[in-house]
């Protein structure tokens, strides 16, 4: 593992490539990195850089498999649900079109969007991008789809909808008799398929074959003026720009030292999802009708049905990704922010550490949501039994939106900004 982080350095050094931490600014010269082997930041511990053999192509190869998978997973039947003799056939993409149907249409249009457009949209740019690079082709066009794949990354939830799916399945499986098909195998395959893909990708090495990354000697000398250079947030690249309102030179995206207003509009986003948590608990997410009657269930409900009828694995997982899981996000959010505006300079580590974790399980919070699509879906047998999505459920998924959004917007390098680290190693 590579971890050298010294800017000063000998002058067989000066030619290295120079790159920035994306979550404490810090600027690093990578040495050698071997396949197998990755580069961390010595000062807040992110990852700069990881190595594997063969990248470009086994990533190709592994998202025209992933491409297939999802076409079968889209166009092959899904799921039987039967009862009382009666039985519905549905597919991946209907869950999305039964909440439009129940009246719910921004919520349809949400699980349309996370759990089949963009992630469609994500391998088909990933599969001509890389295609594009291994061929050899250059282009302009080429940073904007590499962009694109980072952008698309945390709003394709294919992995969420599939444990929905499951959630589901163990909810129905004991009141009806439910038949599985090659459409949710394909998506059971996709999903490991796809996060191989992303994986084994080495993103340094395919902005690198469109324009090389910034190197020590480059315009320096033997030092580095880090006050000079701005990181390019999506591609990385280091820029000379004195006013950082610029454009990448690799890329073309704006350049900016820190986000504009970072604060205050992460605060706005925190605020406006914690009033809508109290709706998103309270009002129901759905509503289970059998033969003309039938309950409204809430989350908490929800989570309690699971446990009465012994399922409580299933029970604590509903319980921790939606319920625990937005309260965690919010709290370390609001905590994260009460510490940058009050200076804090203790346990900045641990607090960018934190910041990670939100962003990584930010998604999973959706559970519930595409849970409540396939059961609307595929229970939907008229007088004999339906499930019909509350508005609860679009409160919640609103909260989901808003508390990522939220975590984008917060700029971890903010907290860095209060400790002394000196003029020649941050930007």
């Amino acid at each position: 593992m590579n971890t050298d982080s010294d800017i000063a350095g000998p002058p067989e050094a000066a030619s290295s490539p120079l790159v920035a931490c994306h979550d404490c600014g810090s600027l690093h010269r990578l040495g050698v990195i071997r396949a197998g082997e990755a580069a961390v930041c010595r000062r807040c511990g992110s990852s700069l850089a990881v190595a594997h053999h063969n990248s470009i192509e086994r990533s190709l190869a592994l998202h025209i498999a992933a491409a297939a998978l999802f076409i079968t997973a889209n166009t092959l039947p899904f799921m039987t649900f039967e009862l009382e003799g009666r039985q519905l056939t549905t597919r991946l993409w209907e869950g999305a079109v039964a909440l439009t149907n129940a009246g719910m249409w921004p919520l349809g249009f949400l699980v349309m969007m996370v759990g089949t457009i963009v992630p469609g949209l994500k391998i088909a740019i990933a599969t001509a991008v890389l295609g594009a690079l291994r061929f050899g082709h250059r282009g302009r066009w080429i940073a904007t789809g590499l962009r694109w794949m980072m952008i698309l990354r945390p709003w394709s939830m294919i992995e969420v909808f599939l444990l929905g799916v499951i959630v589901g399945y163990v909810k129905l499986i004991e009141l009806a008799r439910l038949e599985l098909h090659a459409g949710l195998w394909s998506l059971a395959l996709l999903i490991p398929v796809l996060t191989a893909a992303e994986f084994i990708l080495n993103r340094h090495e395919a902005w690198n074959m469109l324009q090389p990354q910034r190197r020590a000697g480059d315009g320096d000398g033997d030092g580095v003026d880090a006050g000079r250079l701005v990181a390019c947030h999506d591609c990385g690249q280091l820029n000379e720009d004195a006013t950082g309102h610029g454009a990448c030179s690799r890329c073309g995206s704006a350049l900016h030292r820190r986000k504009a207003d970072s604060i205050a509009s992460t605060w706005a986003l925190v605020v406006a999802a914690v009033v809508l948590y109290i709706p998103a608990n309270v009002f129901p997410v759905m509503r289970v009708v059998s033969f003309g009657s039938g309950e409204p269930d809430t989350i908490l409900s929800g989570v309690i049905t699971l446990v009465e009828h012994g399922m409580v694995p299933i029970a604590l997982l509903v319980l921790f990704a939606s319920i625990l899981v937005p309260v965690l996000k919010l709290a370390t959010l609001a905590y994260l922010l009460i510490s940058v505006q009050f200076g804090a300079r203790r346990s900045t580590r641990d607090r960018t550490r934190l910041y990670r974790i939100i962003e990584v399980i930010g998604p999973w919070s959706m559970v519930d949501v595409f849970m409540i699509a396939i059961l609307a879906a595929l229970v939907d047998l008229g007088q004999i039994a339906t499930i019909e999505p509350g508005p609860g459920a679009l409160a919640f998924a609103s909260v989901v939106i808003l508390t990522m959004f939220a975590a984008m917007r917060f700029d971890p390098r903010l907290m860095w900004d209060a400790e002394d680290l000196g003029e020649n190693d941050r930007v």
